[in-house]
This record gives C-alpha cells, sequence and structure tokens, in this order.
C-alpha cells in the first residue's frame, strides 16, 4: 500500500501539531507555509491539562516538562491589588491531574518543528488553489522554485484567522470580526517569581504567566476601535497600566520598547457549518478563531491535531468516514468554547459600568475557589482518543 499523503497549509502551532500527529499515524506529510522561514511570532502562553495532554500524545512531554513553568498559585485581582479570587494550584492539581504551565509560543514552536522530518517543511510556499475531488486532492502553489502542484490524499488548513483555504472553499462564511478589544504583549528576562495573575479594571485587563528560563509573559487589553496603534507602544501600555499594583510597573519599567506587540482582537462570529469538506480538513483558528479570554486557542487547535491524527490513522482508505468523525468530536467543543471565550471577555476585560463592576467583585469574593476553579478550567478536562 502507498504511504498516505498529508499536505498541511500553514507552520504555525496548530499545522506543526497536525503534521506531527499524522506523521506519527504513518502519513507522509508537506507542510507549506508562505512565511520565507519558520517560526513563531508572539510572546507567551498557558498550556492547560487539555493541551498538556494533548501534546503528551504527539510524544512531547520529556521535551516539553524541561521547557516550561509550573505556574505558581495566582487569581484574579483588582487594579489596586486586592485579590478578589485565588487559585489554589493543589486543587486544580486534584481536579485536572495537572497543574497549568506558561511556555513561550517559539520554544513550543520549536519542540513541534524538530520533532518533524526536516525534509517535510517548506517556506515561503504561498498556497494559491485547493481541488478536492473524491478520492484525492491537489494544492498548487507558488515557491522560490516558481509554481508547483502537490497531489495529496488530504489537506488540511491550518493558515490562521484569515484562511485562505476557508475563504476558498468555504465562501459563505463571512471573515473574522473585531470582537472590541485590543492587547499588547511581550516575553521579557524576570526572574523574581511572580504568580500567574489576571487583574482587572474598568474595560481593561492585565495578565502576567511565567513561563521559564527567568522569563515572563505580559499582556495588556483594553476596549478601544480597532486599528489604533501609537508611535511608543510601551509608553501606550504605561499609559494605561502604569498606575496599577505592583508589580504591573515593575514589569513595564523591565521591558525593552522593542519587544511588545501590539494586535487587534478578532474572532469567527460565524460558526462553520463543518469543518470538512472533501478531504480538506480546517483546525485551529482556520476553523474556530477565538478571543483569547479562556487561554484556549492554541489548546484547541492541538487538540484538533491529535484528533485529526486518530481518526486518520487508517491512512487514506476510509477517510471520508475519518473526516466525519474529526468534525463530529472537534466542531461542537471547540464552538463551545469559542463561544465561551467570547462571553468571558464581555463580563471580563470588556466590563466598565461601575456598579457591575462591583457586583462582579463582590460575586468573585464570595464564591469559594473550589467553584472558581471549575469556572475557570471546565474546558480543560479533556483526553486525548485512546486508539
Amino acid at each position: 500500500m502507498d504511504e498516505p499523503h498529508a499536505v498541511v497549509v500553514g507552520g504555525g502551532i496548530g499545522g506543526l501539531s497536525a503534521a506531527l500527529a499524522l506523521h506519527r499515524r504513518g502519513w507522509r506529510v508537506t507542510v507549506l507555509e508562505r512565511a520565507p522561514e519558520l517560526r513563531e511570532v508572539g510572546a507567551g502562553l498557558t498550556l492547560m491539562a487539555n493541551a498538556l495532554r494533548a501534546l503528551d500524545a504527539l510524544g512531547l512531554s520529556p521535551a516539553l516538562r524541561s521547557s516550561t513553568h509550573a505556574e505558581a498559585p495566582g487569581g484574579v485581582r483588582d487594579r489596586r491589588g486586592r485579590w478578589l479570587s485565588r487559585v489554589d494550584a493543589a486543587e486544580m492539581i486534584r481536579q485536572l491531574g495537572t497543574s497549568a504551565l506558561g511556555i513561550h509560543r517559539a520554544t513550543l514552536h520549536r519542540l513541534l518543528r524538530e520533532a518533524l522530518p526536516a525534509a517535510s517543511l517548506h517556506t515561503g510556499a504561498e498556497v494559491e488553489h485547493v481541488e478536492s475531488e473524491t478520492d484525492h486532492a491537489t494544492v498548487r502553489y507558488g515557491g522560490p522554485d516558481g509554481p508547483r502542484t502537490l497531489d495529496a490524499d488530504l489537506v488540511v488548513g491550518a493558515d490562521g484567522l484569515r484562511s485562505r483555504l476557508r475563504a476558498q472553499l468555504w465562501p459563505e462564511i463571512p471573515a473574522p470580526v473585531y470582537a472590541g478589544s485590543t492587547t499588547w504583549r511581550a516575553a521579557i528576562a524576570f526572574p523574581e517569581p511572580i504568580p500567574t495573575a489576571i487583574t482587572w479594571g474598568p474595560a481593561a485587563e492585565f495578565g502576567m504567566v511565567p513561563i521559564g528560563e527567568g522569563q515572563l509573559y505580559w499582556y495588556g487589553a483594553i476596549t478601544a476601535p480597532p486599528g489604533g496603534h501609537a508611535p511608543d507602544e510601551l509608553a501606550a501600555v504605561r499609559d494605561h497600566f502604569g498606575a496599577w499594583h505592583e508589580p504591573i510597573p515593575a514589569l513595564l519599567a523591565a521591558t525593552p520598547p522593542g519587544v511588545v506587540l501590539r494586535n487587534d482582537i478578532h474572532h469567527l462570529a460565524t460558526p462553520l457549518p463543518s469543518y470538512v469538506r472533501g478531504r480538506v480538513a480546517l483546525l485551529g483558528d482556520a476553523a474556530h478563531a477565538m478571543t483569547p479570554n479562556l487561554g484556549q486557542g492554541a489548546g484547541q487547535a492541538i487538540e484538533d491535531a491529535v484528533v485529526l491524527g486518530a481518526v486518520c490513522s487508517g491512512g487514506a482508505q476510509g477517510l471520508p468516514t475519518a473526516l466525519a468523525a474529526y468534525d463530529e468530536q472537534r466542531r461542537p467543543r471547540s464552538q463551545s468554547i469559542a463561544r465561551a471565550s467570547l462571553r468571558a471577555g464581555r463580563y471580563g476585560q470588556q466590563l466598565r459600568n461601575p456598579v457591575a463592576l462591583a457586583v462582579r467583585a463582590a460575586a468573585l469574593r464570595l464564591t469559594p475557589p473550589s467553584a472558581t476553579l471549575r469556572s475557570m478550567t471546565w474546558c480543560a478536562d479533556w483526553r486525548p482518543p485512546t486508539n
């Protein structure tokens, strides 16, 4: 039997996870990344229990555990530094089997990249068109050596928020829309011990996550019109958050101006009716771009990849049935989390009414820590397929 071939469009965390999941199931994979080099742009992220289990299923556990930082007990504060809710790390481990881990995006990207055959990774490859037939698919792309066409048994669309594959094959789905918030992010050297924590203010939020090796990831988000930029983005962050509680001013003082990233937050407001069309399967942001308020964007992409690999373990034979199973398993869960993440932003970072803020603070203080933890981590209670 010929080795089945999958073309993965997009070389981010979701695309590399899908390539690795299929590679471990006996597929030959070709990853097409349009950027001139294969790297992850961004700062840090939190890996909840679901993402950690998915990465364990990909065989990355040993390397991952040595490259991450177990999150110290933290919680939610107001902008004066008063704790509204605390997270008990021991209770998190009891409920989920593991604490959350902080990691730099570039580190996770490197671990995934190094687990794949180098020959499978192609940069500067701009996918122009995909044809999906009953028994095969073709991918036309431009690259350093001119236009090329690849035949594939399966095409995986992991090309992100502005997915070209989604636009081509699901033309009825509107483009992602602005979620109402803009965010600044940075990963900095900060060796002092800091708990993982979120601070809420009126229509604003600041978060901090240790990510190992003496580094820390922070982000600040505000409700604002889209398209805003400042000549000095770090100065803009200081304007919004510099008077908040410590260690926020210290983190900003330790941040070099050139490392601050600013992005408007968009999400896929119109859910896809299916993640599959013919022999093309979408995953990650291409399938269900969500706001970051539950910290599940990367985790859901990695879950997608692991499930896709599992259902496709039989190779190219029976692929339509396998892809139907992928859609059935992944679409309800990921779309539910996307909706919950949008709601979390509206009642979290975007809340600005003083009365509503006071009610929220009182409710958080009165809620038992175990109940708060369950409300924050319900989406992390997921386990990979066992086949």
